[in-house]
This record gives structure tokens, C-alpha cells and sequence, in this order.
């Protein structure tokens, strides 16, 4: 059973950044993609940046050249650096892996971008 906690969200003005965090319980970032979600009110969720085991990036096309999503194995942690954030980035953001056979989600952290 591997659990994931993500941190970082908050409240943020227009243009502002903030970096999220995911940690999990157990070494499977080095291995497994990780990737992180996010779902705005009214909407379905959405794929924000995807990172594989060997480095590899994925973004939305929404979120490119702003977001950058980044591992360090040592600490069990992804992050996703989030800059020059506007309102429509507003939503719970959500990490998630998927460690064969199942799919593992945390409990999401909240995002707001308002002035």
C-alpha cells in the first residue's frame, strides 16, 4: 500500500507561484511514473505534468512554459513548480502513480489564484 501527500497549496494572487509537493510513503519514484492532476469546480480532472522514472516530461498544453514538474528520489518527493499562475489554474491538484496493478491517488492539495 503506498500512500501519497501532497503539500504547498494555498492561496495566491494573479502572476504569483507556488511549488507543490508530493511525497510518498515507500521508494517508488524512481521506478513508477508520477504524474499530478488537478480539477477545477464544474470541470472533469485534467492531466497537469507527467514525470517517468528516467526524466522524462509531459505537460498540458494549458500549462507549458509556467509549470515544471521535477523528482528528487532521495527525498521520495515530486514537486510541481507552479509560476505566473492565474485564475483558470485554480483547483484541488492531486498526485498520483500508478504501481502495478493499482492506481494510487493522494488526498489533494487546495489551490486558489485570486486577487
Amino acid at each position: 500500500q503506498v500512500q501519497l501527500v501532497e503539500s504547498g497549496g494555498g492561496l495566491v494572487q494573479p502572476g504569483g507561484s507556488l511549488r507543490l509537493s508530493c511525497a510518498a510513503s515507500e521508494s517508488i519514484f524512481s521506478i513508477y511514473p508520477i504524474a499530478w492532476y488537478r480539477q477545477a469546480p464544474g470541470k472533469q480532472r485534467e492531466l497537469v505534468a507527467g514525470i517517468t522514472s528516467g526524466g522524462s516530461t509531459n505537460y498540458a498544453d494549458s500549462v507549458k512554459g509556467r509549470f515544471t514538474i521535477s523528482r528528487d528520489n532521495a527525498k521520495n518527493t515530486v514537486y510541481l513548480q507552479m509560476n505566473s499562475l492565474n485564475p483558470e489554474d485554480t483547483g484541488a491538484y492531486y498526485c498520483y502513480a500508478f504501481v502495478p496493478p493499482h492506481d494510487y491517488w493522494g488526498r489533494g492539495t487546495q489551490v486558489t489564484v485570486s486577487s
